[in-house]
């Protein structure tokens, strides 16, 4: 006998500020420290909430290893104080790891094996390298012409992006001066206020002449990436550093970062339990394969599949997160699927803003969750594209 759907409702969503890496303000903050912070300011968004009903943590982490392995979704939700009997499990699907992650929890609450979910991410590309501090790929890769790609920096698939969509350096350029004024903008205008929990850092140094050693403690509310120094004749200036002759460079490249973001998803029941008003419901989620070597457009084939999922259409969306990974594919994506520009990453994206890897879905769905309610939209997507190729999307609708 089937069972029908029941919807999956947000009631939290909360991040850090997004600290640069490898030198930034988080450069020696655990990203377990991160991500406890980020459930503790979910937790305290919905003061009514009995922590008791939550049964899972479902957290995404890109490089899930040193001090971000042995399961940082299950040690984050005892070290964040949830009670003992909330699980947690770490997901990883690169880039898209924070997303999927709160697609997972509202999956099992749609599905009616849960009813209060913790869904998150955490990222520290300043403790734990890029690829890991093991790198070890198949050697089969290379047996298929197909599978090739897998082996490929990320820069180097975004020039073959830009090179088989023809996105000129100038437009990369444009896009992330573009990008970092809408950040700068958005921090002025307060934007960022409702998602982003404030987060101290201590600082110590010695006193040779005392022999003590000096405390300070430092308030960090802002996102750390954006720079009003960014302009098109600086970015011209940049040498590309993926391929010969290429046009993809740092400035045009999303940022390395460290971060985390978490949201309380509930069921129907749980909202009439507590007496709790819903932020947005988690509508859809879609994730498609495209070629390795140009990961970065899978996107394209992901959002189609999350509005057919949703009963949507493109223009239904009032506002869409598409991960700035590099310049050239975010072009490449809007280019194909005719989204309308003013429509993404209104506050500015990661090439300003920064790109924690797995927790990049989880802070951005924050972004959308709250940006919705304050500016009366419906429909919100995050979307990104995915190492190894791959293309995920997830609609979130406004209550």
């Amino acid at each position: 006998m089937s069972k029908q759907l029941q919807d999956a409702y947000i009631v939290a969503a909360s991040r850090t500020p997004i600290g640069k890496a490898p030198r930034g303000v988080f450069r020696n903050t655990r990203p377990d420290e991160l991500l406890v912070h980020a459930i503790k300011s979910a937790v305290a968004q919905v003061p009514g909430l009995d922590t008791s009903v939550i049964e899972d943590a479902i957290v995404g982490c890109a490089i899930p290893e040193a001090e971000q392995g042995l399961n940082v979704a299950r040690i984050g939700a005892l070290l964040a104080g949830l009670p003992q009997s909330v699980g947690g499990v770490t997901v990883n699907r690169f880039c898209a790891s924070g997303l999927t992650a709160l697609a997972m929890a509202a999956d099992r609450i749609r599905v009616g094996e849960a009813d209060a979910m913790i869904a998150g991410g955490c990222e520290s590309m300043s403790m734990v390298p890029m690829m890991g501090n093991k790198p070890s790929l198949s050697p089969h890769i290379f047996d298929r012409s197909e599978d090739i790609g897998i082996a490929y920096g990320m820069g180097l698939t975004a020039e073959k992006v830009a090179e088989r969509w023809k996105v000129s350096r100038e437009a990369q350029d444009a896009f992330s001066v573009e990008s970092h004024r809408r950040a700068l903008a958005a921090q002025q205008a307060g934007e960022f206020k409702d998602e982003i929990a404030p987060y101290t850092i201590v600082e110590r140094s010695p006193d040779l002449a005392s022999g003590e050693v000096n405390v300070k403690e430092r308030l960090i509310e802002l996102d750390e990436g954006p720079r009003a120094d960014t302009t098109p004749e600086g970015l011209a200036k940049l040498r590309a550093v993926f391929a010969n002759k290429g046009s993809v460079t740092a400035g045009n490249s999303s940022q390395t970062s460290d971060g985390a973001g978490a949201l309380i998803v509930v069921s129907e029941k749980i909202l009439k339990q507590f007496n709790l008003t819903p932020l947005a419901r988690f509508v859809s989620f879609a994730v498609r394969g495209v070629p390795p070597e140009i990961m970065g457009i899978g996107p394209k084939e992901a959002i189609p599949a999350a509005l057919k999922a949703a009963g949507l259409k493109q223009d239904d969306l009032d506002w869409i997160e598409l991960n700035e990974a590099f310049a050239a594919q975010s072009l490449a994506v809007i280019q194909d699927l005719g989204l309308d520009p003013a429509k993404i990453n209104p506050l500015g994206g990661a090439i300003a803003l920064g790109h924690p890897l797995g927790a990049t879905g989880a802070i951005r769905a924050s972004t959308v969750v709250h940006g919705l309610r304050r500016r009366n939209y419906k429909y919100g997507m995050v979307t990104m594209c995915v190492g190894t190729g791959m293309g995920a999307a997830g609609i979130i609708e406004r209550l």
